[in-house]
C-alpha cells in the first residue's frame, strides 16, 4: 500500500483558560489519508473539526501528537520550513471571499503564488487562465473582483488559487456549506472531476457536517464527537449501520 500523504497520530489540543478548568478540544485523534483518496471529517459545530484543521495547517500548535505531511513531520515547523511545507498543502474556506483580497482581482489572487515562485507576468497570465478553465470559469474572470462574481464562481476561483502551487493535499473546510444546494452540487461535481484528472497526485480532506453530502464522493469518513473520533468507515456502511449513538443521531437529523 502507498505511504499516507497525511498521517495524524494522537493529535490533542488542550486550551488553558484563566480561572476555569482546562478544555480538551481535540482528544488523541489518529488517522491517515492516502494518495488520491478523499477522506471526510464530519461532526456538528463544536465537535473539534476546526481545531483539527487548524493544527494540521499549523495555525494552532498541538498540545500532543504528531502531523506528518508527505513523509515530513510538520508538527513543530515554523518560519521558512513551514512556508515550504505549505506548497504541499492548500485550503479552501467556507466563505469564498476569504481566499481573496477584495482590493485585488481574482487573477491577481490566483497568480500570487506563481509570481512568488518566479514565474513571469506572461506565464502567470497563461497559467491563471488554464486554472480558471480547469475549474469551470472562463479566463475573463481573471479581471473581475471578488464582489463582482457569485458565491459559486468565487469558490471555483478559490479552488483554482489553491491548485496553483500543485498541492498534494487539498483541505476543504465546509467549502460548500455557505452555498445554495444547486451550487453545492456543482462544486462537488468539480471536486470529483479534479480528483479524476489529478489521480493519486491530489488527496482531499473534506470537512463537513452533512454525511449525505460526503456519501457522494468520500472514500472514507471519520465521525468526530467532543474531540474524539467515535466512528470511521465507508460512508454507505456508516449510514446503513451506524455503531455509535452519536452517529445514529447525526444520520437521523439529516436523512
Amino acid at each position: 500500500m502507498d505511504q499516507p500523504i497525511l498521517k495524524v497520530d494522537n493529535l490533542t489540543k488542550i486550551f488553558t483558560r484563566k480561572g476555569q478548568p482546562d478544555f480538551t478540544a481535540v482528544d488523541h485523534v489518529t488517522f491517515e489519508l492516502y494518495p488520491g483518496e478523499c477522506l471526510g471529517l464530519i461532526g456538528e459545530s463544536g465537535s473539534g473539526k476546526t481545531t483539527v484543521v487548524n493544527m494540521i495547517t499549523r495555525l494552532l500548535d498541538a498540545t500532543e501528537g504528531s502531523i506528518v505531511l508527505d513523509g515530513e513531520d510538520i508538527t513543530r515547523l515554523s518560519g521558512k520550513e513551514l512556508r515550504r511545507a505549505y506548497a504541499n498543502m492548500q485550503m479552501v474556506f467556507q466563505t469564498p471571499t476569504d481566499s481573496f483580497d477584495p482590493r485585488c482581482t481574482l487573477g491577481d489572487g490566483i497568480g500570487e503564488s506563481l509570481r512568488n515562485q518566479g514565474m513571469s507576468r506572461a506565464e502567470t497570465k497563461q497559467e491563471v487562465a488554464r486554472l480558471l478553465t480547469e475549474c469551470g470559469l472562463t479566463p475573463e474572470f481573471a479581471g473581475r473582483y471578488p464582489h463582482q462574481v457569485s458565491g459559486g464562481q468565487c469558490q471555483r476561483a478559490a479552488i483554482a488559487r489553491a491548485l496553483a502551487v500543485k498541492p498534494k493535499l487539498l483541505i476543504c473546510d465546509e467549502a460548500t456549506s455557505s452555498l445554495d444546494v444547486t451550487i453545492q452540487k456543482e462544486i462537488i461535481t468539480l471536486i470529483n472531476e479534479l480528483r479524476r484528472q489529478h489521480g493519486s497526485k491530489l488527496s482531499i480532506l473534506f470537512i463537513c457536517h452533512d454525511i449525505a453530502l460526503m456519501q457522494q464522493f468520500c472514500n472514507r469518513v471519520l465521525v468526530l464527537y467532543k474531540g474524539k473520533i467515535v466512528e470511521r468507515g465507508v460512508p454507505d456502511e456508516i449510514i446503513r449501520d451506524p455503531q455509535d449513538p452519536y452517529t445514529k443521531r447525526l444520520i437521523d437529523s439529516i436523512l
